[in-house]
Parts: C-alpha cells; sequence; structure tokens
C-alpha cells in the first residue's frame, strides 16, 4: 500500500470508526452481553445511500459519518472491502459479500445496479416478494448462511418478507482467525467473573505471559491481541480488549471512547509482557432492527414516505412506487477460545413500495475478570470489523426484536 493509499484508508477508517461509536452510543446504556458488525451494518447503508437523492442522501451521509464527497465514497468503501477481503493462502478467513435481491418485473435503474456489481460486488437476484415471500426468505437465507459458515442461518424471519417489498440489499461478513500466541487449554481455570451489578459468576478464564500491545491509561487498560500470520500479505487483524480498572466501570469507558482512542489502540505495535486473562465466551445477538438506532443518528426521512430513493428506481415521492426503508435487520455471533476467534455478521435493508521484554519491573497483570469491550480491527488503519460487549462469559445472549 503506498502512502497515499494508507493515509486514504486511515481518513475512511476514521469516518467509519466514527459511525461505529455513534451507532454504539446510540444502542444505549446496557449491562448485557453484545455482539454486532459496524462493518456490516455501514456497507449495507451504504449501499442503500448510492440509490437516495435529496434530503435523504444528505441525512444519511451525516449519519453515516462520511467525510468524503459523495463521487468518492463508493469507490473509496469498494477499496476497502477490496483491501480486507484476502488473498487465496492467508492464514485466516475474512469474507466480505453483498447481494442485491429484487422484485422480479420491477425495474431498477441501470446506473444504480452498476454502482451495486461495481462497487460492491453485489450480484442482483430476481425473486418473487410479491407471489412466493416465503421462496423469497428462503434464497436470502440460504445466501447469508452460506456466507457466514452457516452461523448466520435465519436472518429473515416472517412475516419479512412483505408482499409489498421491493429490494432487500444484504451484506455478510464472515472471520475466523487464529491467535499469533494461543492461550493452553491445560492453563483454563474457571474463577470468578464479576457482573457490573456486583454479583458474580464463575467462568472459564484463559490464562498465559505472552506479549502483545498494551496501554495503561488513567483508568483502564488495553490489549491488542494479533491473529497468526498477518504480516505483508493482507491486513493484520488483532482483537483490541478494553477494561476498566473498575468493576462497575464499563459504562464510563464507553461514555469516554473515541476515534483517536482507537486510533491509538489498534496500533499498540511494541510488544510488551503481560500476564493476560481473558474468559472463553460466546455471544449471538439479534435478529435486531435497528431502525431507532439509526434515527437517532439522523436517518429520518428514508424510513418515511418522503423518503426518495429515486437513485434505485427512478420513482420520486408522492409516486406510488416510491421506496422507503422498513427494517434495517442485523444479526451477529462471535466466540473467542484458547485457539482463536470465529464471528459472522449480516444485515438485511428491506424496502417497500409506498403502496405498502527482559524488564525486570513486575508484569502489567490484565486481568478480564469483570464487564468489558472488545472490537475486532484492522489494525494498520484501526477500522472497526466487529465491536462487542461481554457481561456475563457464561451467557450466550439471544435478543430478537421481530
Amino acid at each position: 500500500m503506498s502512502m497515499a493509499q494508507e493515509a486514504a484508508a486511515i481518513v475512511a477508517a476514521d469516518d467509519h470508526n466514527a459511525f461505529a461509536l455513534a451507532l454504539h452510543w446510540a444502542l444505549g446504556p446496557q449491562r448485557e452481553n453484545l455482539i454486532y458488525c459496524p462493518f456490516s451494518i455501514r456497507t449495507a447503508l451504504a449501499m442503500t445511500y448510492a440509490g437516495a437523492r435529496g434530503e435523504t442522501a444528505n441525512e444519511m451521509r451525516v449519519a453515516l459519518r462520511a467525510s468524503i464527497p459523495e463521487e468518492g465514497f463508493h469507490a473509496d468503501w469498494a477499496a476497502t472491502i477490496r483491501r480486507l477481503n484476502p488473498p487465496s493462502g492467508t492464514s485466516y478467513e475474512l469474507a466480505i459479500a453483498n447481494s442485491l435481491w429484487s422484485q422480479a418485473g420491477v425495474p431498477l435503474l441501470l446506473s444504480f445496479t452498476d454502482v451495486m456489481a461495481r462497487h460492491y460486488g453485489a450480484a442482483a437476484h430476481a425473486v418473487d416478494f410479491r407471489g412466493d415471500p416465503d421462496a423469497a426468505r428462503e434464497a436470502i437465507n440460504e445466501w447469508v448462511s452460506a456466507c457466514t459458515n452457516h452461523r448466520i442461518p435465519d436472518l429473515l424471519n416472517p412475516p419479512l418478507p412483505e408482499p409489498d417489498t421491493r429490494l432487500i440489499l444484504v451484506n455478510a461478513v464472515y472471520f475466523k482467525g487464529l491467535w499469533e500466541r494461543p492461550f493452553d487449554r491445560e492453563r483454563t481455570h474457571e474463577a470468578p467473573f464479576f457482573r457490573e451489578d456486583g454479583t458474580e459468576v464463575p467462568a472459564p478464564l484463559m490464562h498465559q505471559v505472552t506479549k502483545v500491545g498494551y496501554k495503561k491509561g488513567p483508568d483502564y487498560q488495553a490489549v491488542n491481541i494479533p491473529y497468526r500470520g498477518l504480516s505483508c500479505r493482507g491486513p493484520a487483524l488483532a482483537m483490541l480488549v478494553l477494561l476498566p480498572d473498575r468493576k462497575e466501570g464499563l459504562r464510563d469507558l464507553e461514555a469516554a471512547l473515541s476515534v483517536p482512542m482507537i486510533r491509538e489502540f489498534a496500533s499498540l505495535d511494541h510488544p510488551t509482557k503481560v500476564e493476560l486473562f481473558l474468559p472463553r465466551f460466546k455471544i449471538t445477538w439479534g435478529v435486531v432492527d435497528l431502525v431507532a438506532p439509526l434515527r437517532v443518528l439522523g436517518i429520518q426521512r428514508a424510513f418515511t414516505h418522503r423518503a426518495d430513493f429515486s437513485g434505485i428506481n427512478g420513482c420520486e415521492p408522492p409516486d406510488i412506487d416510491t421506496l422507503f426503508v422498513s427494517h434495517v435487520l442485523h444479526k451477529a455471533f462471535s466466540e473467542v477460545n484458547e485457539e482463536g476467534t470465529e464471528a459472522a455478521a449480516a444485515t438485511a435493508v428491506t424496502a417497500l413500495c409506498m403502496g405498502i521484554d527482559s524488564d525486570p519491573s513486575p508484569l502489567p497483570v490484565f486481568r478480564a475478570d469483570h464487564a468489558f469491550l472488545f472490537a475486532i480491527v484492522e489494525a494498520k488503519s484501526s477500522a472497526i470489523l466487529f465491536l462487542g460487549r461481554v457481561a456475563d462469559p457464561t451467557r450466550e445472549s439471544m435478543h430478537r426484536t421481530l
């Protein structure tokens, strides 16, 4: 990557991370486990933004935190997707896939489908939402399942898609990586994990003395744990773990997070010898409709009959065939163990028509035995792929709001 390309990648990543943190805050304070993929959500919304016009486009651009001029936004996001999809033979798996599902017989503008194909690699599929929504749902779910190694088998559930659905834009992300320095299973032992409410639960706590990127802040610690074999071939990926000093301090740490902090943590590339404790955990979150938090980010018109997505089908309000966004569905999964990490996510935007080292000093001890944040990031740009909260590693949270 040239210096100019690297600088552009950092700008794009800062925009993306501003969106990720804004969405995290919009989801509101919680004391439950959480895992989601800002990268998947933003990609699906970026595809939708390609068809937005007028004030609808302005609101989406602000919500997406897009500082890049509109004419270059999709090309730059496409470059990010290409950079993250690794070459064959890489020792980790990272797959990003997009698709476009439209009502058979209802034409879309060639200019829109060209952007979808050229910048997002989104293949177009014609289905019959009107006559056979069950078959359409099955086809979309099968595509998502195949793209996520079957970790997200049921993104859409009845009553979706509806007969009035005209378009569904889908993104899927799958990641599987091994730690550069795996944990020894023999050293994993049950130990108390302290919840934010003051209670505790026995949890499997992995343990090793290792070299990782490390920072001690005023009231927190951060580690940057690299995945294996990520050198000159493809992006370097790592897991950031952000641990408040106080057992009840996670909300304050979340409130203090900023784009520069994420960039700093992602670039912790001077390994420090650390005694590291990290719980095994598995979290599933979804299917969640993100319309409410996206309204908090500033997207309003897109979810109403005042929406202008004339860049998709040429129809402007108040034309009966004008499109508006009815749902932004997201589901995500992550599992962390001694060997490494597996994570998957999918996002669907549904559109209806209007008619519807040897230092002798004591080692830092990073003991994640209370609620913490984690993120899977591209180290060079700091772009957040997955973002989550572990409030109780013994619980696999299942949320379904639809």
